[in-house]
């Protein structure tokens, strides 16, 4: 394999794993904070970090899928097309899970919530749809992870 096509695909696995750890510690770290927040301190912990994770991704996300096609195209007749196929969807499902059911909520969020009834329900909902986009970031974590893996398997074969 040319290194060129490794270091693109080395590439796309580090932004899998960089989705994946954001969505672990998102999970682990911030949710569980979800009942803690009322209208008077929500904005501090969730709006800023969310606004930045949205610029940081958005550009990381173009990325990946370039590299995802990059890797596609070079491994379609290698019997190893799955893993950037599975990436590729996982990634457009995702990105358009943010675009028509997250970011709304992020929006009204960001707006400023006035109503605790109201905060909770839309951070109820926006654990909800967070915890179906890690699901996915897992997905394309794992399908890279089996592509070295099978790439590994290949070069020890012989041995």
């Amino acid at each position: 394999m040319p290194r060129l096509l490794l270091l693109n695909n080395a590439f796309l696995f580090l932004c899998c794993s960089i989705f994946l750890g954001t969505g672990v510690s998102l999970v682990f770290f911030h949710l569980p904070l979800e009942p803690q927040l009322n209208v008077d301190n929500y904005y501090v912990v969730l709006i800023e970090p969310v606004e930045n994770a949205t610029v940081f991704f958005t550009y990381v996300t173009v990325l990946m899928l370039i590299a995802a096609l990059i890797m596609l195209g070079s491994e379609w007749l290698s019997g190893l097309k799955w893993p950037p196929i599975i990436v590729l969807l996982s990634v457009i499902t995702a990105t358009v899970m943010a675009y028509t059911m997250l970011f709304p909520i992020n929006e009204e969020l960001e707006a400023g919530i006035t109503d605790n009834v109201r905060l909770a329900t839309l951070l109820a909902q926006w654990a909800d749809f967070n915890r179906l986009r890690v699901s996915l970031w897992l997905l394309q974590w794992l399908a890279m992870m089996y592509y070295f893996y099978a790439l590994a398997r290949r070069a020890r074969a012989d041995r």
